[in-house]
């Protein structure tokens, strides 16, 4: 069976938008005559579409959009299409929807299958939204019986996951049944070392059933969701045949019925995939929200040098600008690396020194602070000041703001609520400090961008004389380490403890991530590129009392 795999990034909500993407690869596809065109999970409606699903006008319009695609295949009787689409259950109890995968044959849908099994963990809800199928079935097309499966479905094998959220394993029921080509439409997020996991699960069910599998993902960035596509045909000893690249639109016929040599696919590059993940969640979330230009403050530090490098890569050293705002604290050599750092990146740069204002703002405030010493209030009227000026030059000249605090800072709250926190995307908020460092290091790999001096100096925000990070927390490796096994791994302060830290310092250190919960609230969405991240997936209480 000659299969297109299409690789593409739907727009979320733009039904009749991404109708015309199914058609318009229906035309460019035809001189090669594929069997079978296989678009990913919700691909109409873009994943995830989230409360867009409550709204009947939404659902209107998507089965309008399924009805526009039906139309048009009554030209082309070679080829079926399959495509995600939300549908009506038609159920009396239920949620009234299903996450619905459709062979679209000349005019008509010849085959539905919904969705099994509805994830609802970590940045997924279905539940919310969905019915599961209440069975699952094939369909004979073009000399094949297709068992057709959607994203979830095939996270089930008890071969592979001790631990199982659901009783059925609905790739085995369609194997069951009589299936002799196995289709999984998927919309997978990226995260760190999911790549080589996901290739193991769809690999696993060709072995162990000994049919050809293809795999067809989703990719681009919607909100804090990465997805990398990476779609593969498997034969059925398992051999990847045919493998799409990472983080980019394709669209690749296979012809299941020939014999091809088996691909050598390495594991992939964990530094590339991510580099490569974050400058594509990035561009989409600005394209997608109507914007194409961002400005950066750049304090000569590590954190906002990664986020301007990747800017530049996103969208060109032309929609960029980076924003020096030294101050009284600032050291000289803070400006020279940010302006250093914009030279090598070719993009425009300013200069704002906020002396005068944090001067005014002392000064106003002066009356009310007499007789009291100065701390933290005053470091943080000087982050507020540069939020504010970065968010008038966006309202002014149309660039979205990005944030460049680091997971650690955001676990700790060692950033400034409406100051340096403002921006409309935390394009690194998912990376812990010592991790920055290493992506920075990619970044130079070729040659310098991100100065020496930048990457070899101590962390420091400046807002007091000699500051330096390690006064107030603890070594980021250390800090770090404390942090994952808090975050990703659900460690209690006593295990971490026993693991040789200090106990005391790790009591403190999951006292402040729990302190600082309603800083991270109000914080800009950020992009997810490890397997617990800030955000939607972590859902914590504010007023609260527990003990790690």
């Amino acid at each position: 069976m000659k299969i297109a795999l299409c690789q593409l990034n739907p727009l979320v909500g733009d039904l009749f938008g991404n109708a015309d993407t199914v058609i318009r690869v229906l035309h460019e596809t035809s001189p090669k005559k594929p069997d079978l065109l296989v678009f990913p999970e919700l691909f109409l409606s873009g994943y995830p579409p989230r409360d867009l699903l409550e709204e009947k006008w939404f659902i209107d319009k998507n089965l309008a959009a399924v009805d526009k695609i039906k139309e048009v295949t009554r030209s082309f009787s070679d080829t079926g299409i399959i495509v995600g689409s939300v549908m009506l259950s038609n159920t009396v109890n239920g949620k009234g929807l299903f996450n619905s995968a459709l062979l679209i044959y000349a005019g008509e849908i010849l085959f539905q299958q919904n969705k099994s099994l509805l994830p609802f963990y970590d940045v997924f809800d279905e539940n919310r939204y969905f019915d599961p199928s209440p069975s699952v079935s094939i369909v004979k097309f073009k000399g094949e019986t297709l068992g057709i499966s959607i994203c979830e479905d095939a996270w089930n094998d008890e071969e592979l996951f001790i631990y199982r959220r659901y009783t059925s394993d609905p790739i085995g029921e369609m194997v069951a049944a009589g299936a002799t080509l196995l289709i999984n439409i998927s919309a997978s997020p990226f995260f760190l070392r999911k790549q080589n996991l996901r290739k193991g699960v769809m690999r696993n069910h060709a072995v162990k059933h000994g049919l050809p599998f293809v795999f067809v993902n989703q990719i681009g960035g919607n909100d804090e969701l990465v997805f990398d596509g990476f779609s593969k045909v498997f034969d059925s000893y398992g051999n990847v045949c045919c493998q799409l690249p990472a983080f980019r639109e394709e669209v690749v016929v296979f012809n299941t019925s020939e014999v091809v040599s088996p691909i050598k696919t390495a594991k992939s590059d964990e530094m590339e995939s991510l580099h490569d993940a974050l400058t594509l969640g990035l561009f989409d979330y600005v394209k997608k929200c109507g914007l194409s230009k961002v400005v950066i403050g750049l304090s000569g530090g590590i954190d906002c040098a990664v986020v301007c490098a990747l800017a530049v890569g996103a969208f060109g050293k032309e929609n960029v600008w980076g924003i020096a705002m030294p101050s009284r604290y600032s050291s000289e050599e803070s400006v020279i690396d940010a302006r250093e750092l914009a030279s090598n990146l070719e993009i425009k740069f300013s200069i704002i020194n906020i002396e005068e204002s944090f001067s005014a703002f002392l000064n106003t405030l002066q009356p009310l602070f007499k007789d009291t010493q100065c701390g933290i209030a005053e470091e943080n009227l000087q982050a507020r000041i540069r939020g504010t000026l970065l968010m008038a030059l966006s309202n002014k000249f149309g660039h979205m703001v990005l944030v460049t605090s680091n997971k650690s800072e955001t676990a700790m709250g060692y950033s400034t609520l409406y100051g340096d926190m403002n921006g409309g995307l935390g394009v690194i908020s998912d990376l812990y400090k010592g991790m920055v460092y290493k992506l920075a290091a990619y970044i130079n790999r070729n040659r310098e961008i991100i100065p020496r001096r930048t990457i070899d100096k101590a962390p420091s925000a400046e807002l007091r004389p000699n500051q330096k990070d390690e006064d107030s927390l603890p070594p980021y490796p250390v800090l770090d380490s404390v942090l994952e096994m808090i975050i990703e791994k659900g460690k209690s302060a006593a295990e971490i403890a026993a693991a040789g830290y200090d106990a005391d310092m790790v009591k403190w250190i999951a006292k402040m991530v729990a302190a600082n919960e309603y800083k991270r609230r109000q914080s800009a969405p950020g992009l997810k590129v490890t397997g617990k991240a800030f955000g939607s997936g972590r859902r914590f209480p504010l007023a609260a009392k527990y003990n790690w």
